[in-house]
């Protein structure tokens, strides 16, 4: 196993669980606070970094084999967010919880199991203007980052939703 796949996966899973642990102690009333400028509740938020594990670790597989990541716009991203908005609107916190983990544990397998070389392979990514990305940075940047964004934005709704109550 490559040492850098490791610490990547392990991020990813540091970023997991401390979505999994600032969830877990969530009342439902914080459960049901909406991100400000996103409009998406805590909850389908949760849910959503699960959901879109899988899809960023297939993207980045295929950076590692070589291949470009074509056609893949910010709108395709938005839609599919859009419509986990819709489906998920009621998910509970438990299963939202075990989606993430669940999810979160197959993404990092699958980088443990990239060579140095696959992590550093670079081709064109649609999503960064066809910039020639690594499928390391790749990974940073979207399956590793994406928890760490979102326990930083549901952190900073719960705050200004505690201020505006106060």
């Amino acid at each position: 196993m490559s040492r850098r796949a490791d610490a990547l996966a392990d991020r990813l899973e540091q970023g997991a669980s401390a979505l999994i642990t600032l969830a877990a102690g969530l009342s439902e009333e914080e459960w049901q606070v909406r991100i400000p400028g996103d409009g998406r509740t805590v909850g389908v938020i949760v849910h959503h970094v699960g959901n879109m594990y899988p899809i960023e670790i297939e993207l980045a597989q295929a950076l590692a084999s070589g291949k470009p990541i074509a056609g893949v716009s910010w709108d395709d991203v938005h839609a599919i967010n859009a419509k986990h908005a819709k489906e998920f609107a009621k998910v509970t916190k438990a299963e939202a919880i075990e989606f993430v983990r669940r999810n979160s544990e197959a993404a990092s397998a699958a980088i443990r199991k990239l060579s140095d070389a696959e992590l550093d392979r670079a081709n064109s990514v649609s999503l960064n203007s066809d910039a020639p990305l690594t499928c390391q940075f790749f990974i940073e940047d979207h399956a590793m980052r994406h928890s760490y964004h979102h326990t930083a934005k549901i952190r900073g709704a719960l705050s200004a939703a505690k201020l505006a109550v106060a």
